[in-house]
């Protein structure tokens, strides 16, 4: 009896509809996705068990910089470095490069009235150019010349730590109202500024005071005076708490006694260890 021949089956399998899912979901989780903004130095966070999430809109994030080597061999005119960036809220109409161009003029109309004799005043692209900005530290008198740089440029000057020009100038004024450092008129302008867009957005659209309504439209605000959340200290855990210090003290100095210092998850061996 002859042998019966089994007839093969093509092993080939179409991976045209797996090629479309794949570059479909490439392209929601490119969409979707946060990425992490470039900082001007790298810290490392101290740990802690908290897991409070800093939050990702209306949010102030101040970075103080470390020594750019860890131990006795670091050079510390790297350390203890300030810079910041604002982050709006997530609804267009407050969006971030709306807030940054609002606390931007309110910031350079208060320094330009402290400093009469050296006014900075800066052109509408210079403003679109700062509206962009995810993290800066220039001092006020060398904003201008700051931002006229392209991007590569800024990046490759705002990481030379050891530069004497690079952060924002911070000192130990007490004084809420006269001789405010740099970082004191930044932070006082975030503060005005969360005040006027609660009340031009109560005002404008007549929501009526003490409502949920009104209550949700201060998100700024809430988040700067009341919950703490609006502002959040970042700072490497090998930097002295003297130095960290500074910047609390003049947070309290602009009543702004409410604030977070962002931490890293313990792992289970240094909770153990402890």
């Amino acid at each position: 009896m002859g042998k019966v021949k089994i007839k093969r089956k093509s092993t080939l399998i179409d991976m045209t509809a797996m090629s479309d899912v794949t570059v479909l979901l490439l392209t929601f989780f490119m969409l979707t996705s946060t990425f992490l903004a470039k900082e001007p130095t790298v810290v490392n966070t101290p740990s802690s068990v908290s897991e409070e999430k800093v939050p990702m809109y209306n949010l102030v994030t101040i970075l103080v910089s470390g020594k750019d080597k860890p131990g006795k061999e670091g050079n510390p005119a790297t350390e203890g470095k300030v810079f910041i960036s604002f982050c709006g809220d997530q609804d267009s109409t407050y969006s971030s490069e709306k807030v940054r161009e609002l606390v931007l003029k309110e910031a350079v109309g208060m320094y330009n009235k402290e400093h009469p004799s050296n006014q900075i005043t800066l052109t509408d692209q210079e403003i679109k150019t700062f509206t962009s900005l995810n993290m800066f530290g220039v001092p006020f008198a060398g904003l201008k010349q700051y931002l006229a740089l392209d991007q590569e440029k800024r990046d490759k000057f705002q990481g030379n730590m050891a530069d004497p020009a690079v952060g924002i100038p911070i000192n130990d004024n007490k004084d809420y109202d006269k001789g405010l450092n740099d970082f004191q008129i930044w932070m006082k302008a975030v503060y005005f500024v969360s005040m006027n867009l609660r009340d031009e957005q109560v005002g404008n659209l007549g929501v009526e005071k003490g409502s949920e309504e009104e209550k949700q439209m201060q998100n700024l605000y809430n988040a700067l005076k009341r919950s703490g959340q609006a502002i959040a200290v970042k700072a490497d855990k090998n930097t002295p708490y003297s130095t960290v210090q500074k910047v609390f003290d003049n947070l309290q100095t602009m009543k702004l006694n409410k604030f977070t210092l962002m931490t890293a998850l313990k792992s289970e061996e240094e909770q153990s260890a402890n």
